[in-house]
């Protein structure tokens, strides 16, 4: 993705905490069949490989894994929180004016090759590792084992897994760091002052 010096984020803790904090993610790629996009939960196991490999299905109805069978390369885009950016908030429009709206937003691309797999035990055991990533914290947390084993068995033959091992991981962070301190400052109190939840998320991001 086009990354500015100003907003690049390279540390890899940080931008696995993202991947962490938004897992459902568009995941593209161009084959056969054209550029086709798939929006999909995904699961970080950050301590295999170099980045950390992503792990998720695809409804074995989906053609789109089809294409990705042989080791075919995909990128998923990762959206965490953005917000518009008023001009009316930089101190810089009462001095002189020339100031323009924007967007401020903090993303992430994984890109890498895709291994597909529908071996029951494996999709089981990703099952099961999605589920509890999702299912934890909640008062009466579901399992697999809640439901009918044979049930189960139909959901696993009607879905394709796949991992996709990282081989390059960029992420931005567009939080106003090119503008003067003031400006930075207008920003972060304006979105803090928001009645838009997501507005309030960004401002918190933002470093005094």
């Amino acid at each position: 993705m086009y990354l500015p010096s100003a907003f690049r984020q390279d540390d890899l803790a940080e931008l696995h905490a993202q991947l962490q904090a938004s897992p459902f993610a568009l995941l593209t790629s161009a084959g056969a069949a054209g550029v086709q996009a798939s929006h999909l939960p995904l699961l970080l196991a950050p301590d295999e490989g170099e980045f950390g490999t992503l792990y998720g299905h695809f409804a074995r109805a989906n053609p789109h894994w089809r294409d990705l069978q042989g080791g075919a390369e995909a990128l998923a885009v990762f959206s965490g929180p953005d917000a518009y950016i008023s001009p009316g908030w930089y101190p810089a429009k009462a001095e002189h004016g020339k100031v323009v709206p924007t967007w401020n937003y903090i993303a992430v691309h994984a890109w890498g090759p895709v291994e597909t797999f529908d071996e029951p035990a494996r999709l089981l055991e990703l099952l099961a590792r999605l589920t509890a990533r999702h299912e934890a914290g909640r008062p009466k947390p579901w399992s697999l084992d809640d439901a009918p084993t044979e049930y189960i068995e139909r959901q696993l033959r009607a879905i394709v897994g796949f991992a996709l091992p990282i081989r390059r991981l960029e992420g931005q962070w567009k939080l106003s760091q090119n503008r003067q301190a003031a400006d930075h400052a207008g920003v972060r109190e304006g979105l803090a002052a928001s009645d838009n939840p997501r507005d309030r998320e960004l401002a918190a991001r933002m470093t005094p």
